[in-house]
């Protein structure tokens, strides 16, 4: 169970801190196993039994497999770590940040905004804002 910090009112944010790294650390090295070429063609061959290798949770697990690039952040992943699994599946990085955005925007949505100078402040600054 994470301790409360003040950052998480921040609509959207997971702050990689220490207890996120503690948390994420073996789905964050199973990422970064797949700098190699033998591992990367072991998880494409058999996903589970390769991530039977790395003590993750439940819920980390289903993050990697189901492709929740949020949920991955959510559960302790840090952003350059799990953005090997999308370079794995050869999802673009407007494609991933559209899924990390938790909004169900398109990849041309996320483009669209980011050319337009990136999201408004507007309701972004704190949860409190929003209620």
């Amino acid at each position: 169970m994470r301790e409360p910090r003040e950052f998480d009112d921040i609509p959207g944010t997971y702050v990689f801190d220490g207890q996120r790294n503690r948390e994420g650390y073996h789905l964050n090295m199973f990422c970064k196993s797949l700098d190699i070429q033998s591992n990367r063609d072991a998880f494409r061959a058999s996903p589970e039994e390769y991530l039977s290798k790395y003590p993750m949770s439940d819920e980390q697990r289903r993050c990697v497999l189901e492709r929740d690039f949020l949920g991955m952040l959510r559960v302790g992943g840090n952003i350059y770590y799990t953005w090997k699994i999308a370079a794995f599946d050869r999802v673009s990085m407007q494609a991933a940040g559209a899924a990390m955005s938790g909004t169900g925007m398109t990849e041309d949505e996320f483009k669209q905004m980011m050319m337009e100078g990136g999201r408004s402040i507007e309701g972004n600054r704190s949860k409190k804002e929003s209620n």
